[in-house]
């Protein structure tokens, strides 16, 4: 993918935890600058966790394991983000609404197998 499609991707995943902050309680973001911010921390920490667990561990993996390790992405991300809050609950909230919009806009930078970058 080229640097255009990885800057569209993020914005697009600002725009969508902007939202997310406006409709989940206990989770917000201030500011398009912190979600843009937002978005690059919670894929880093998204890819280092599937780096150290394993593909089946990770917020881009499907299932339960991988909305309960969204939420814990994004409950870490609030440490390195500034304007970026979420309570446990605001967390799993928001794991769950972006993994629903997921499914109709992906924001995620995955991979796939035989892909060649």
């Amino acid at each position: 993918m080229h640097i255009l499609g990885h800057i569209v991707r993020f914005v697009v995943s600002a725009l969508v935890l902007m939202f997310v902050g406006y409709v989940v309680p206990g989770f917000g973001v201030m500011g398009f600058w912190s979600a843009i911010l937002a978005a690059i921390v919670i894929t880093l920490l998204g890819l280092a966790m599937e780096a150290l667990f394993g593909r089946r561990i990770s917020p881009y993996g499907r299932g339960i394991v991988g909305f309960i390790s969204g939420a814990i992405v994004i409950y870490v991300a609030q440490l390195f983000v500034p304007g970026l809050h979420a309570s446990i609950l605001g967390a799993l909230l928001a794991s769950l609404v972006i993994g629903i919009i997921d499914l109709f806009i992906p924001t995620n930078l995955r991979r796939t197998h035989g892909e060649e970058h």
